[in-house]
């Protein structure tokens, strides 16, 4: 490396920095408004998403709890949409078209999330409050499952996920006297169609005193997993280590019951958490070695921080970080179906634009398509939408609110550990 050479002139009290580093300084400041404007092109093309597509109704409606799209197989765009509905059904769509391609409805119990492989764009896992984790092939007719991934007796599942590497599956259950568990297996062999029941590998059991309702891998590292629970922990496993207290690498607390988490950051370091009275928290976890607080930003109520004229955010759907813009959002809605899309930063959250005009109801799930910059929303009106930056809609109106009293149990439990008496 060169030296940078100082200029000193007798006639002035002071350095005067060379035109190379002026000219560094410039290009620095010209670099910092570029990125600047590159976030704000992003924010932009998010505000412009319009609803291109739109799902026929089914016969029977039913709330779209999760939603997940196929993994692209080498160069080719995703194929499918799998949607996990209040009625414990699985129904499977054209991913470009939105058209019904197929409905698994053998669930003896209640459905908790939905999944596409990472390495089969046809293969997609469903968890159960029945204690399994079941495996589709919706190349197949058959409507049962090509692979079962058997909990213990006691195991009721309300959340799951799978590792990026399709080996490792990781199901959070309910509290059952004084057990939580989070009980993994080997998903090798799904490839392979083979249809025997599979047995647990092990569980953790030490690290959560109450109903885990989260569960999410990290994109990249298959080792990496964090889980959120009800008791306000948000754990950071490591699952390489031999035993459960190794494994543990990080222990936040966000100091509520904990609804939805994610990674985010560049190479997925950070973690964030929403919670079910709509507080959200953000941790940086490359802080852990260092003497600096691995907390990013702490809102104990989204609600109150985000200023949205002429409307009101009543809730939180959950977040999604951009790649290209380096950027977390999150996603937020109204009881009458508009969804309000949120801008994170560490001095605060912002609005970035509001979707008018798709739903007629709460919005219950969302999945994020990085590839075509698109949006899929489902909610309790039983519509399914596909939103795209500068799309013109050529389907029907929305439907009328479709609201079913006795599903929304199904997605958010009630418990009797009250938040208000956490907070006095």
């Amino acid at each position: 490396m060169l030296p940078v050479l100082l200029l000193f002139s007798p006639s002035l009290s002071r350095i005067v920095p060379p035109r190379s580093v002026l000219v560094g300084r410039f290009l620095t400041t010209l670099g910092a408004a570029f990125e600047m404007t590159a976030v704000e092109k992003i924010e932009e093309q998010l505000a412009s998403l319009r609803i291109a597509k739109r799902s026929t109704l089914s016969e029977e409606p039913a709330y779209l709890l999760d939603i997940d799209v196929s993994k692209p197989a080498q160069s080719e765009s995703s194929r499918f949409v799998a949607v996990s509905c209040s009625n414990k059904s699985i129904r499977v769509y054209n991913r470009e078209t939105l058209n019904f391609l197929r409905e698994y409805s053998s669930h003896p119990g209640i459905l908790n999330g939905v999944r596409f492989s990472h390495t089969c764009d046809s293969v997609v896992f469903s968890a159960c409050s029945d204690g399994t984790v079941k495996c589709w092939d919706i190349r197949l007719a058959t409507q049962k499952a090509v692979q079962i991934f058997s909990g213990y007796p006691s195991n009721v599942f309300i959340s799951f996920d799978v590792n990026c590497s399709d080996l490792i599956i990781c199901a959070g259950t309910e509290k059952v006297e004084n057990d939580t568990f989070l009980v993994f297996w080997d998903a090798r062999g799904i490839a392979n169609c083979a249809s025997a029941a599979k047995e647990p590998l092990g569980v953790y059991s030490e690290s959560h005193n109450d109903d885990i309702t989260k569960i999410c891998f990290h994109p990249i590292e298959p080792n990496l997993v964090v889980s959120g629970s009800t008791d306000g922990l948000v754990n950071v496993f490591d699952i390489n280590k031999d035993n459960e207290d190794d494994a543990l690498i990080s222990t936040c607390n966000s100091d509520s019951s904990v609804s939805f988490i994610g990674w985010s950051g560049k190479d997925y370091k950070q973690v964030y958490c929403m919670t079910h009275d709509e507080g959200f928290c953000w941790w940086d976890m490359a802080q852990l070695d260092t003497e600096d607080p691995i907390t990013l930003l702490h809102v104990l109520d989204v609600r109150d921080a985000v200023c949205v004229e002429n409307d009101s955010l009543r809730y939180l759907v959950g977040g999604l970080y951009h790649e290209k813009a380096d950027k977390l959002f999150l996603i937020g809605g109204t009881a009458t179906g508009n969804i309000h899309l949120i801008s994170c930063a560490r001095d605060g959250l912002s609005l970035v634009g509001t979707l008018c005009g798709g739903h007629a109801a709460t919005v219950r799930s969302f999945c994020w398509n990085l590839t075509d910059e698109s949006l899929l929303t489902g909610g309790e009106d039983a519509q399914l939408l596909l939103w795209k930056p500068g799309a013109v809609e050529r389907s029907i109106a929305k439907k009328a609110s479709m609201k079913i009293a006795s599903s929304v149990q199904k997605r958010v439990r009630v418990h009797n550990s009250s938040l208000k008496s956490r907070k006095k």
